[in-house]
C-alpha cells in the first residue's frame, strides 16, 4: 500500500505564520492543472512506488478548496487512470470554512472525497485576524453542521494553541467546542514564528508580540489532559484521535509506508530514498510543459534511514519498536539506542514498554530534541 499527496499551491490570503509553499495569485492556476496531469502521468512512467496500490489520497496546499469542482474531477480521473486504487481509499482535502458550501461540499463527495481536514484553528476573531486568517469565528462555527448536512462522516479540524493572547481559558474554550461537536479527530499544532515569513518580520519590528514557551508548554499539557479524558488517543504528537478514527495518510508518515508527492514543493518517500518537487509554480510548470519533472533526489543511507525511524516512531503513541531496530540496523544499534535512551528514562521523559521506548507525558514537549540527541 502507498499514499499520495497533492499540493495546491494556491491561497486566498497569506497566513502569517505559514511557511509552506503557496501564492495568492491564481494567474496560473489553468497551467498548474494541466502541469499537475501531466506529472500524474510522468510519475506513473516513473514507478516510483513500484506499482503499490493507492490506499489514501491527500489534497494538501496551499488551500485546495480553492479548486473548482471541475478541476478537482479532472485530477482525480487522471490519477486512477494511472494509477490502482485500494479496495478502500481514504480521501482527504483540506478546506478553510470560508470556502465551505452547500454546494462544494455535495461536489467534494460526488467526486469520491470522504475525509475533510478544516482548518479552524481558533474560535475567536482576534486570534484569527492576529493571524490573518481568511474566515470567522461564525464561519468556522457552523462548518461542521453544514459537513454533515451533506454526508460526511469522516473529518478532522486544526486548531493552533501558544497564540499571543490566548488565554488558557479561550484555549480550553476551544478545545470544549471542538468535543462538543462529536469530532473524533482532532490536530493541535503550537504556533511557531518560522524565518523568513511575515510573522517573523512583524515580531523582529516589535509589531506583533512574540510567542512564549511557558504559555505553549503549558496549553499543550493541558491538550493532553483534555484530549485524554474525553477518550481520545494522543497517536502522535500533534494528533488526537477517538479508537478506530486515526488519519490512515498522516499515519503513513509516521510509519515509514511510501507516499508519492504531486505538484510544486511535494515531498516523496518510498523506503530508501526522497524527493522533492521545486518549489516554484512557473518553475514546475514550465518543467512540465518540457515533459520533465523539476524534483531534486536523495537516495538514504542505512544511518539515515535508522535515524529517520527514530525520529518518526518516537513521534508515535507505540514508540520506537528495539527489535525491529535490531532487525533491520544490527544488534549493535539497538544496544547502543537502550543505552543512550537511559539518561531520558532518568529523567522521566522516556519509557521502556514491551520492548518499546515510549516518550511520557513530559517527554512529549522535547520530542524532536530527544530524537535529536538519539541520532546516530
Amino acid at each position: 500500500m502507498a499514499g499520495i499527496y497533492i499540493h495546491i499551491p494556491f491561497c486566498r490570503q497569506a497566513c502569517n505564520y505559514c511557511n509552506f509553499h503557496f501564492s495568492t495569485s491564481l494567474r496560473y492556476k489553468n497551467e498548474f492543472i494541466a502541469a499537475l496531469l501531466k506529472e500524474l502521468q510522468l510519475q506513473h512512467q516513473n514507478n516510483y512506488l513500484n506499482g503499490a496500490a493507492i490506499d489514501t489520497v491527500y489534497f494538501g496546499g496551499g488551500t485546495p478548496s480553492l479548486l473548482s469542482a471541475e478541476e478537482l474531477k479532472s485530477i482525480l480521473q487522471t490519477l486512477w487512470q494511472y494509477f490502482t486504487p485500494a479496495a478502500t481509499v481514504e480521501m482527504t482535502l483540506e478546506a478553510n470554512p470560508d470556502d465551505v458550501t452547500e454546494e462544494l461540499l455535495q461536489q467534494w463527495k460526488e467526486s469520491g472525497i470522504n475525509r475533510l481536514s478544516i482548518g479552524i484553528q481558533s474560535l475567536f476573531d482576534e486570534d484569527l485576524q492576529w493571524m490573518n486568517r481568511a474566515h470567522t469565528a461564525a464561519q468556522a462555527q457552523t462548518v461542521i453542521a453544514k459537513a454533515r448536512a451533506a454526508g460526511f462522516e469522516h473529518f478532522t479540524i486544526d486548531l493552533i494553541y501558544g497564540i499571543p493572547g490566548l488565554t488558557d481559558e479561550r484555549w480550553q474554550y476551544n478545545m470544549d467546542w471542538a468535543l462538543a461537536q462529536g469530532i473524533n479527530h482532532i490536530s493541535c499544532y503550537a504556533l511557531t514564528v518560522e524565518p523568513k515569513t511575515p510573522l517573523d518580520k512583524l515580531i523582529r519590528q516589535h509589531q506583533k508580540q512574540d510567542t512564549d514557551t511557558a504559555q505553549q508548554s503549558r496549553q499543550f499539557l493541558q491538550l493532553m489532559h483534555t484530549m485524554k479524558a474525553a477518550g481520545f488517543e494522543h497517536y502522535e504528537i500533534s494528533n488526537f484521535a477517538k479508537p478506530g478514527h486515526r488519519s490512515k495518510h498522516n499515519s503513513s508518515y509516521w510509519q515509514g509506508i511510501p507516499y508519492l508527492g504531486l505538484g510544486p514543493s511535494a515531498h516523496s518517500f518510498n523506503g530508501s530514498s526522497r524527493q522533492w518537487n521545486v518549489s516554484n509554480n512557473q518553475q514546475y510548470i514550465a518543467a512540465l510543459e518540457q515533459d520533465q519533472i523539476p524534483f531534486e533526489t536523495e537516495t538514504l543511507t542505512p544511518t539515515q534511514q535508522l535515524n529517520e525511524y527514530i525520529m518518526t516512531s518516537l513521534r508515535l503513541l507505540e514508540g520506537c519498536n528495539l527489535e525491529l531496530v535490531a532487525q533491520q540496523f544490527g544488534a549493535d544499534k539497538k544496544q547502543s539506542l537502550v543505552n543512550q535512551s537511559e539518561r531520558f528514562v532518568h529523567l522521566q521523559w522516556m519509557q521502556h514498554q514491551n520492548n518499546h521506548l515510549v516518550l511520557t507525558q513530559e517527554g512529549k514537549l522535547f520530542a524532536d530534541g530527544i530524537a535529536a540527541d538519539l541520532f546516530f
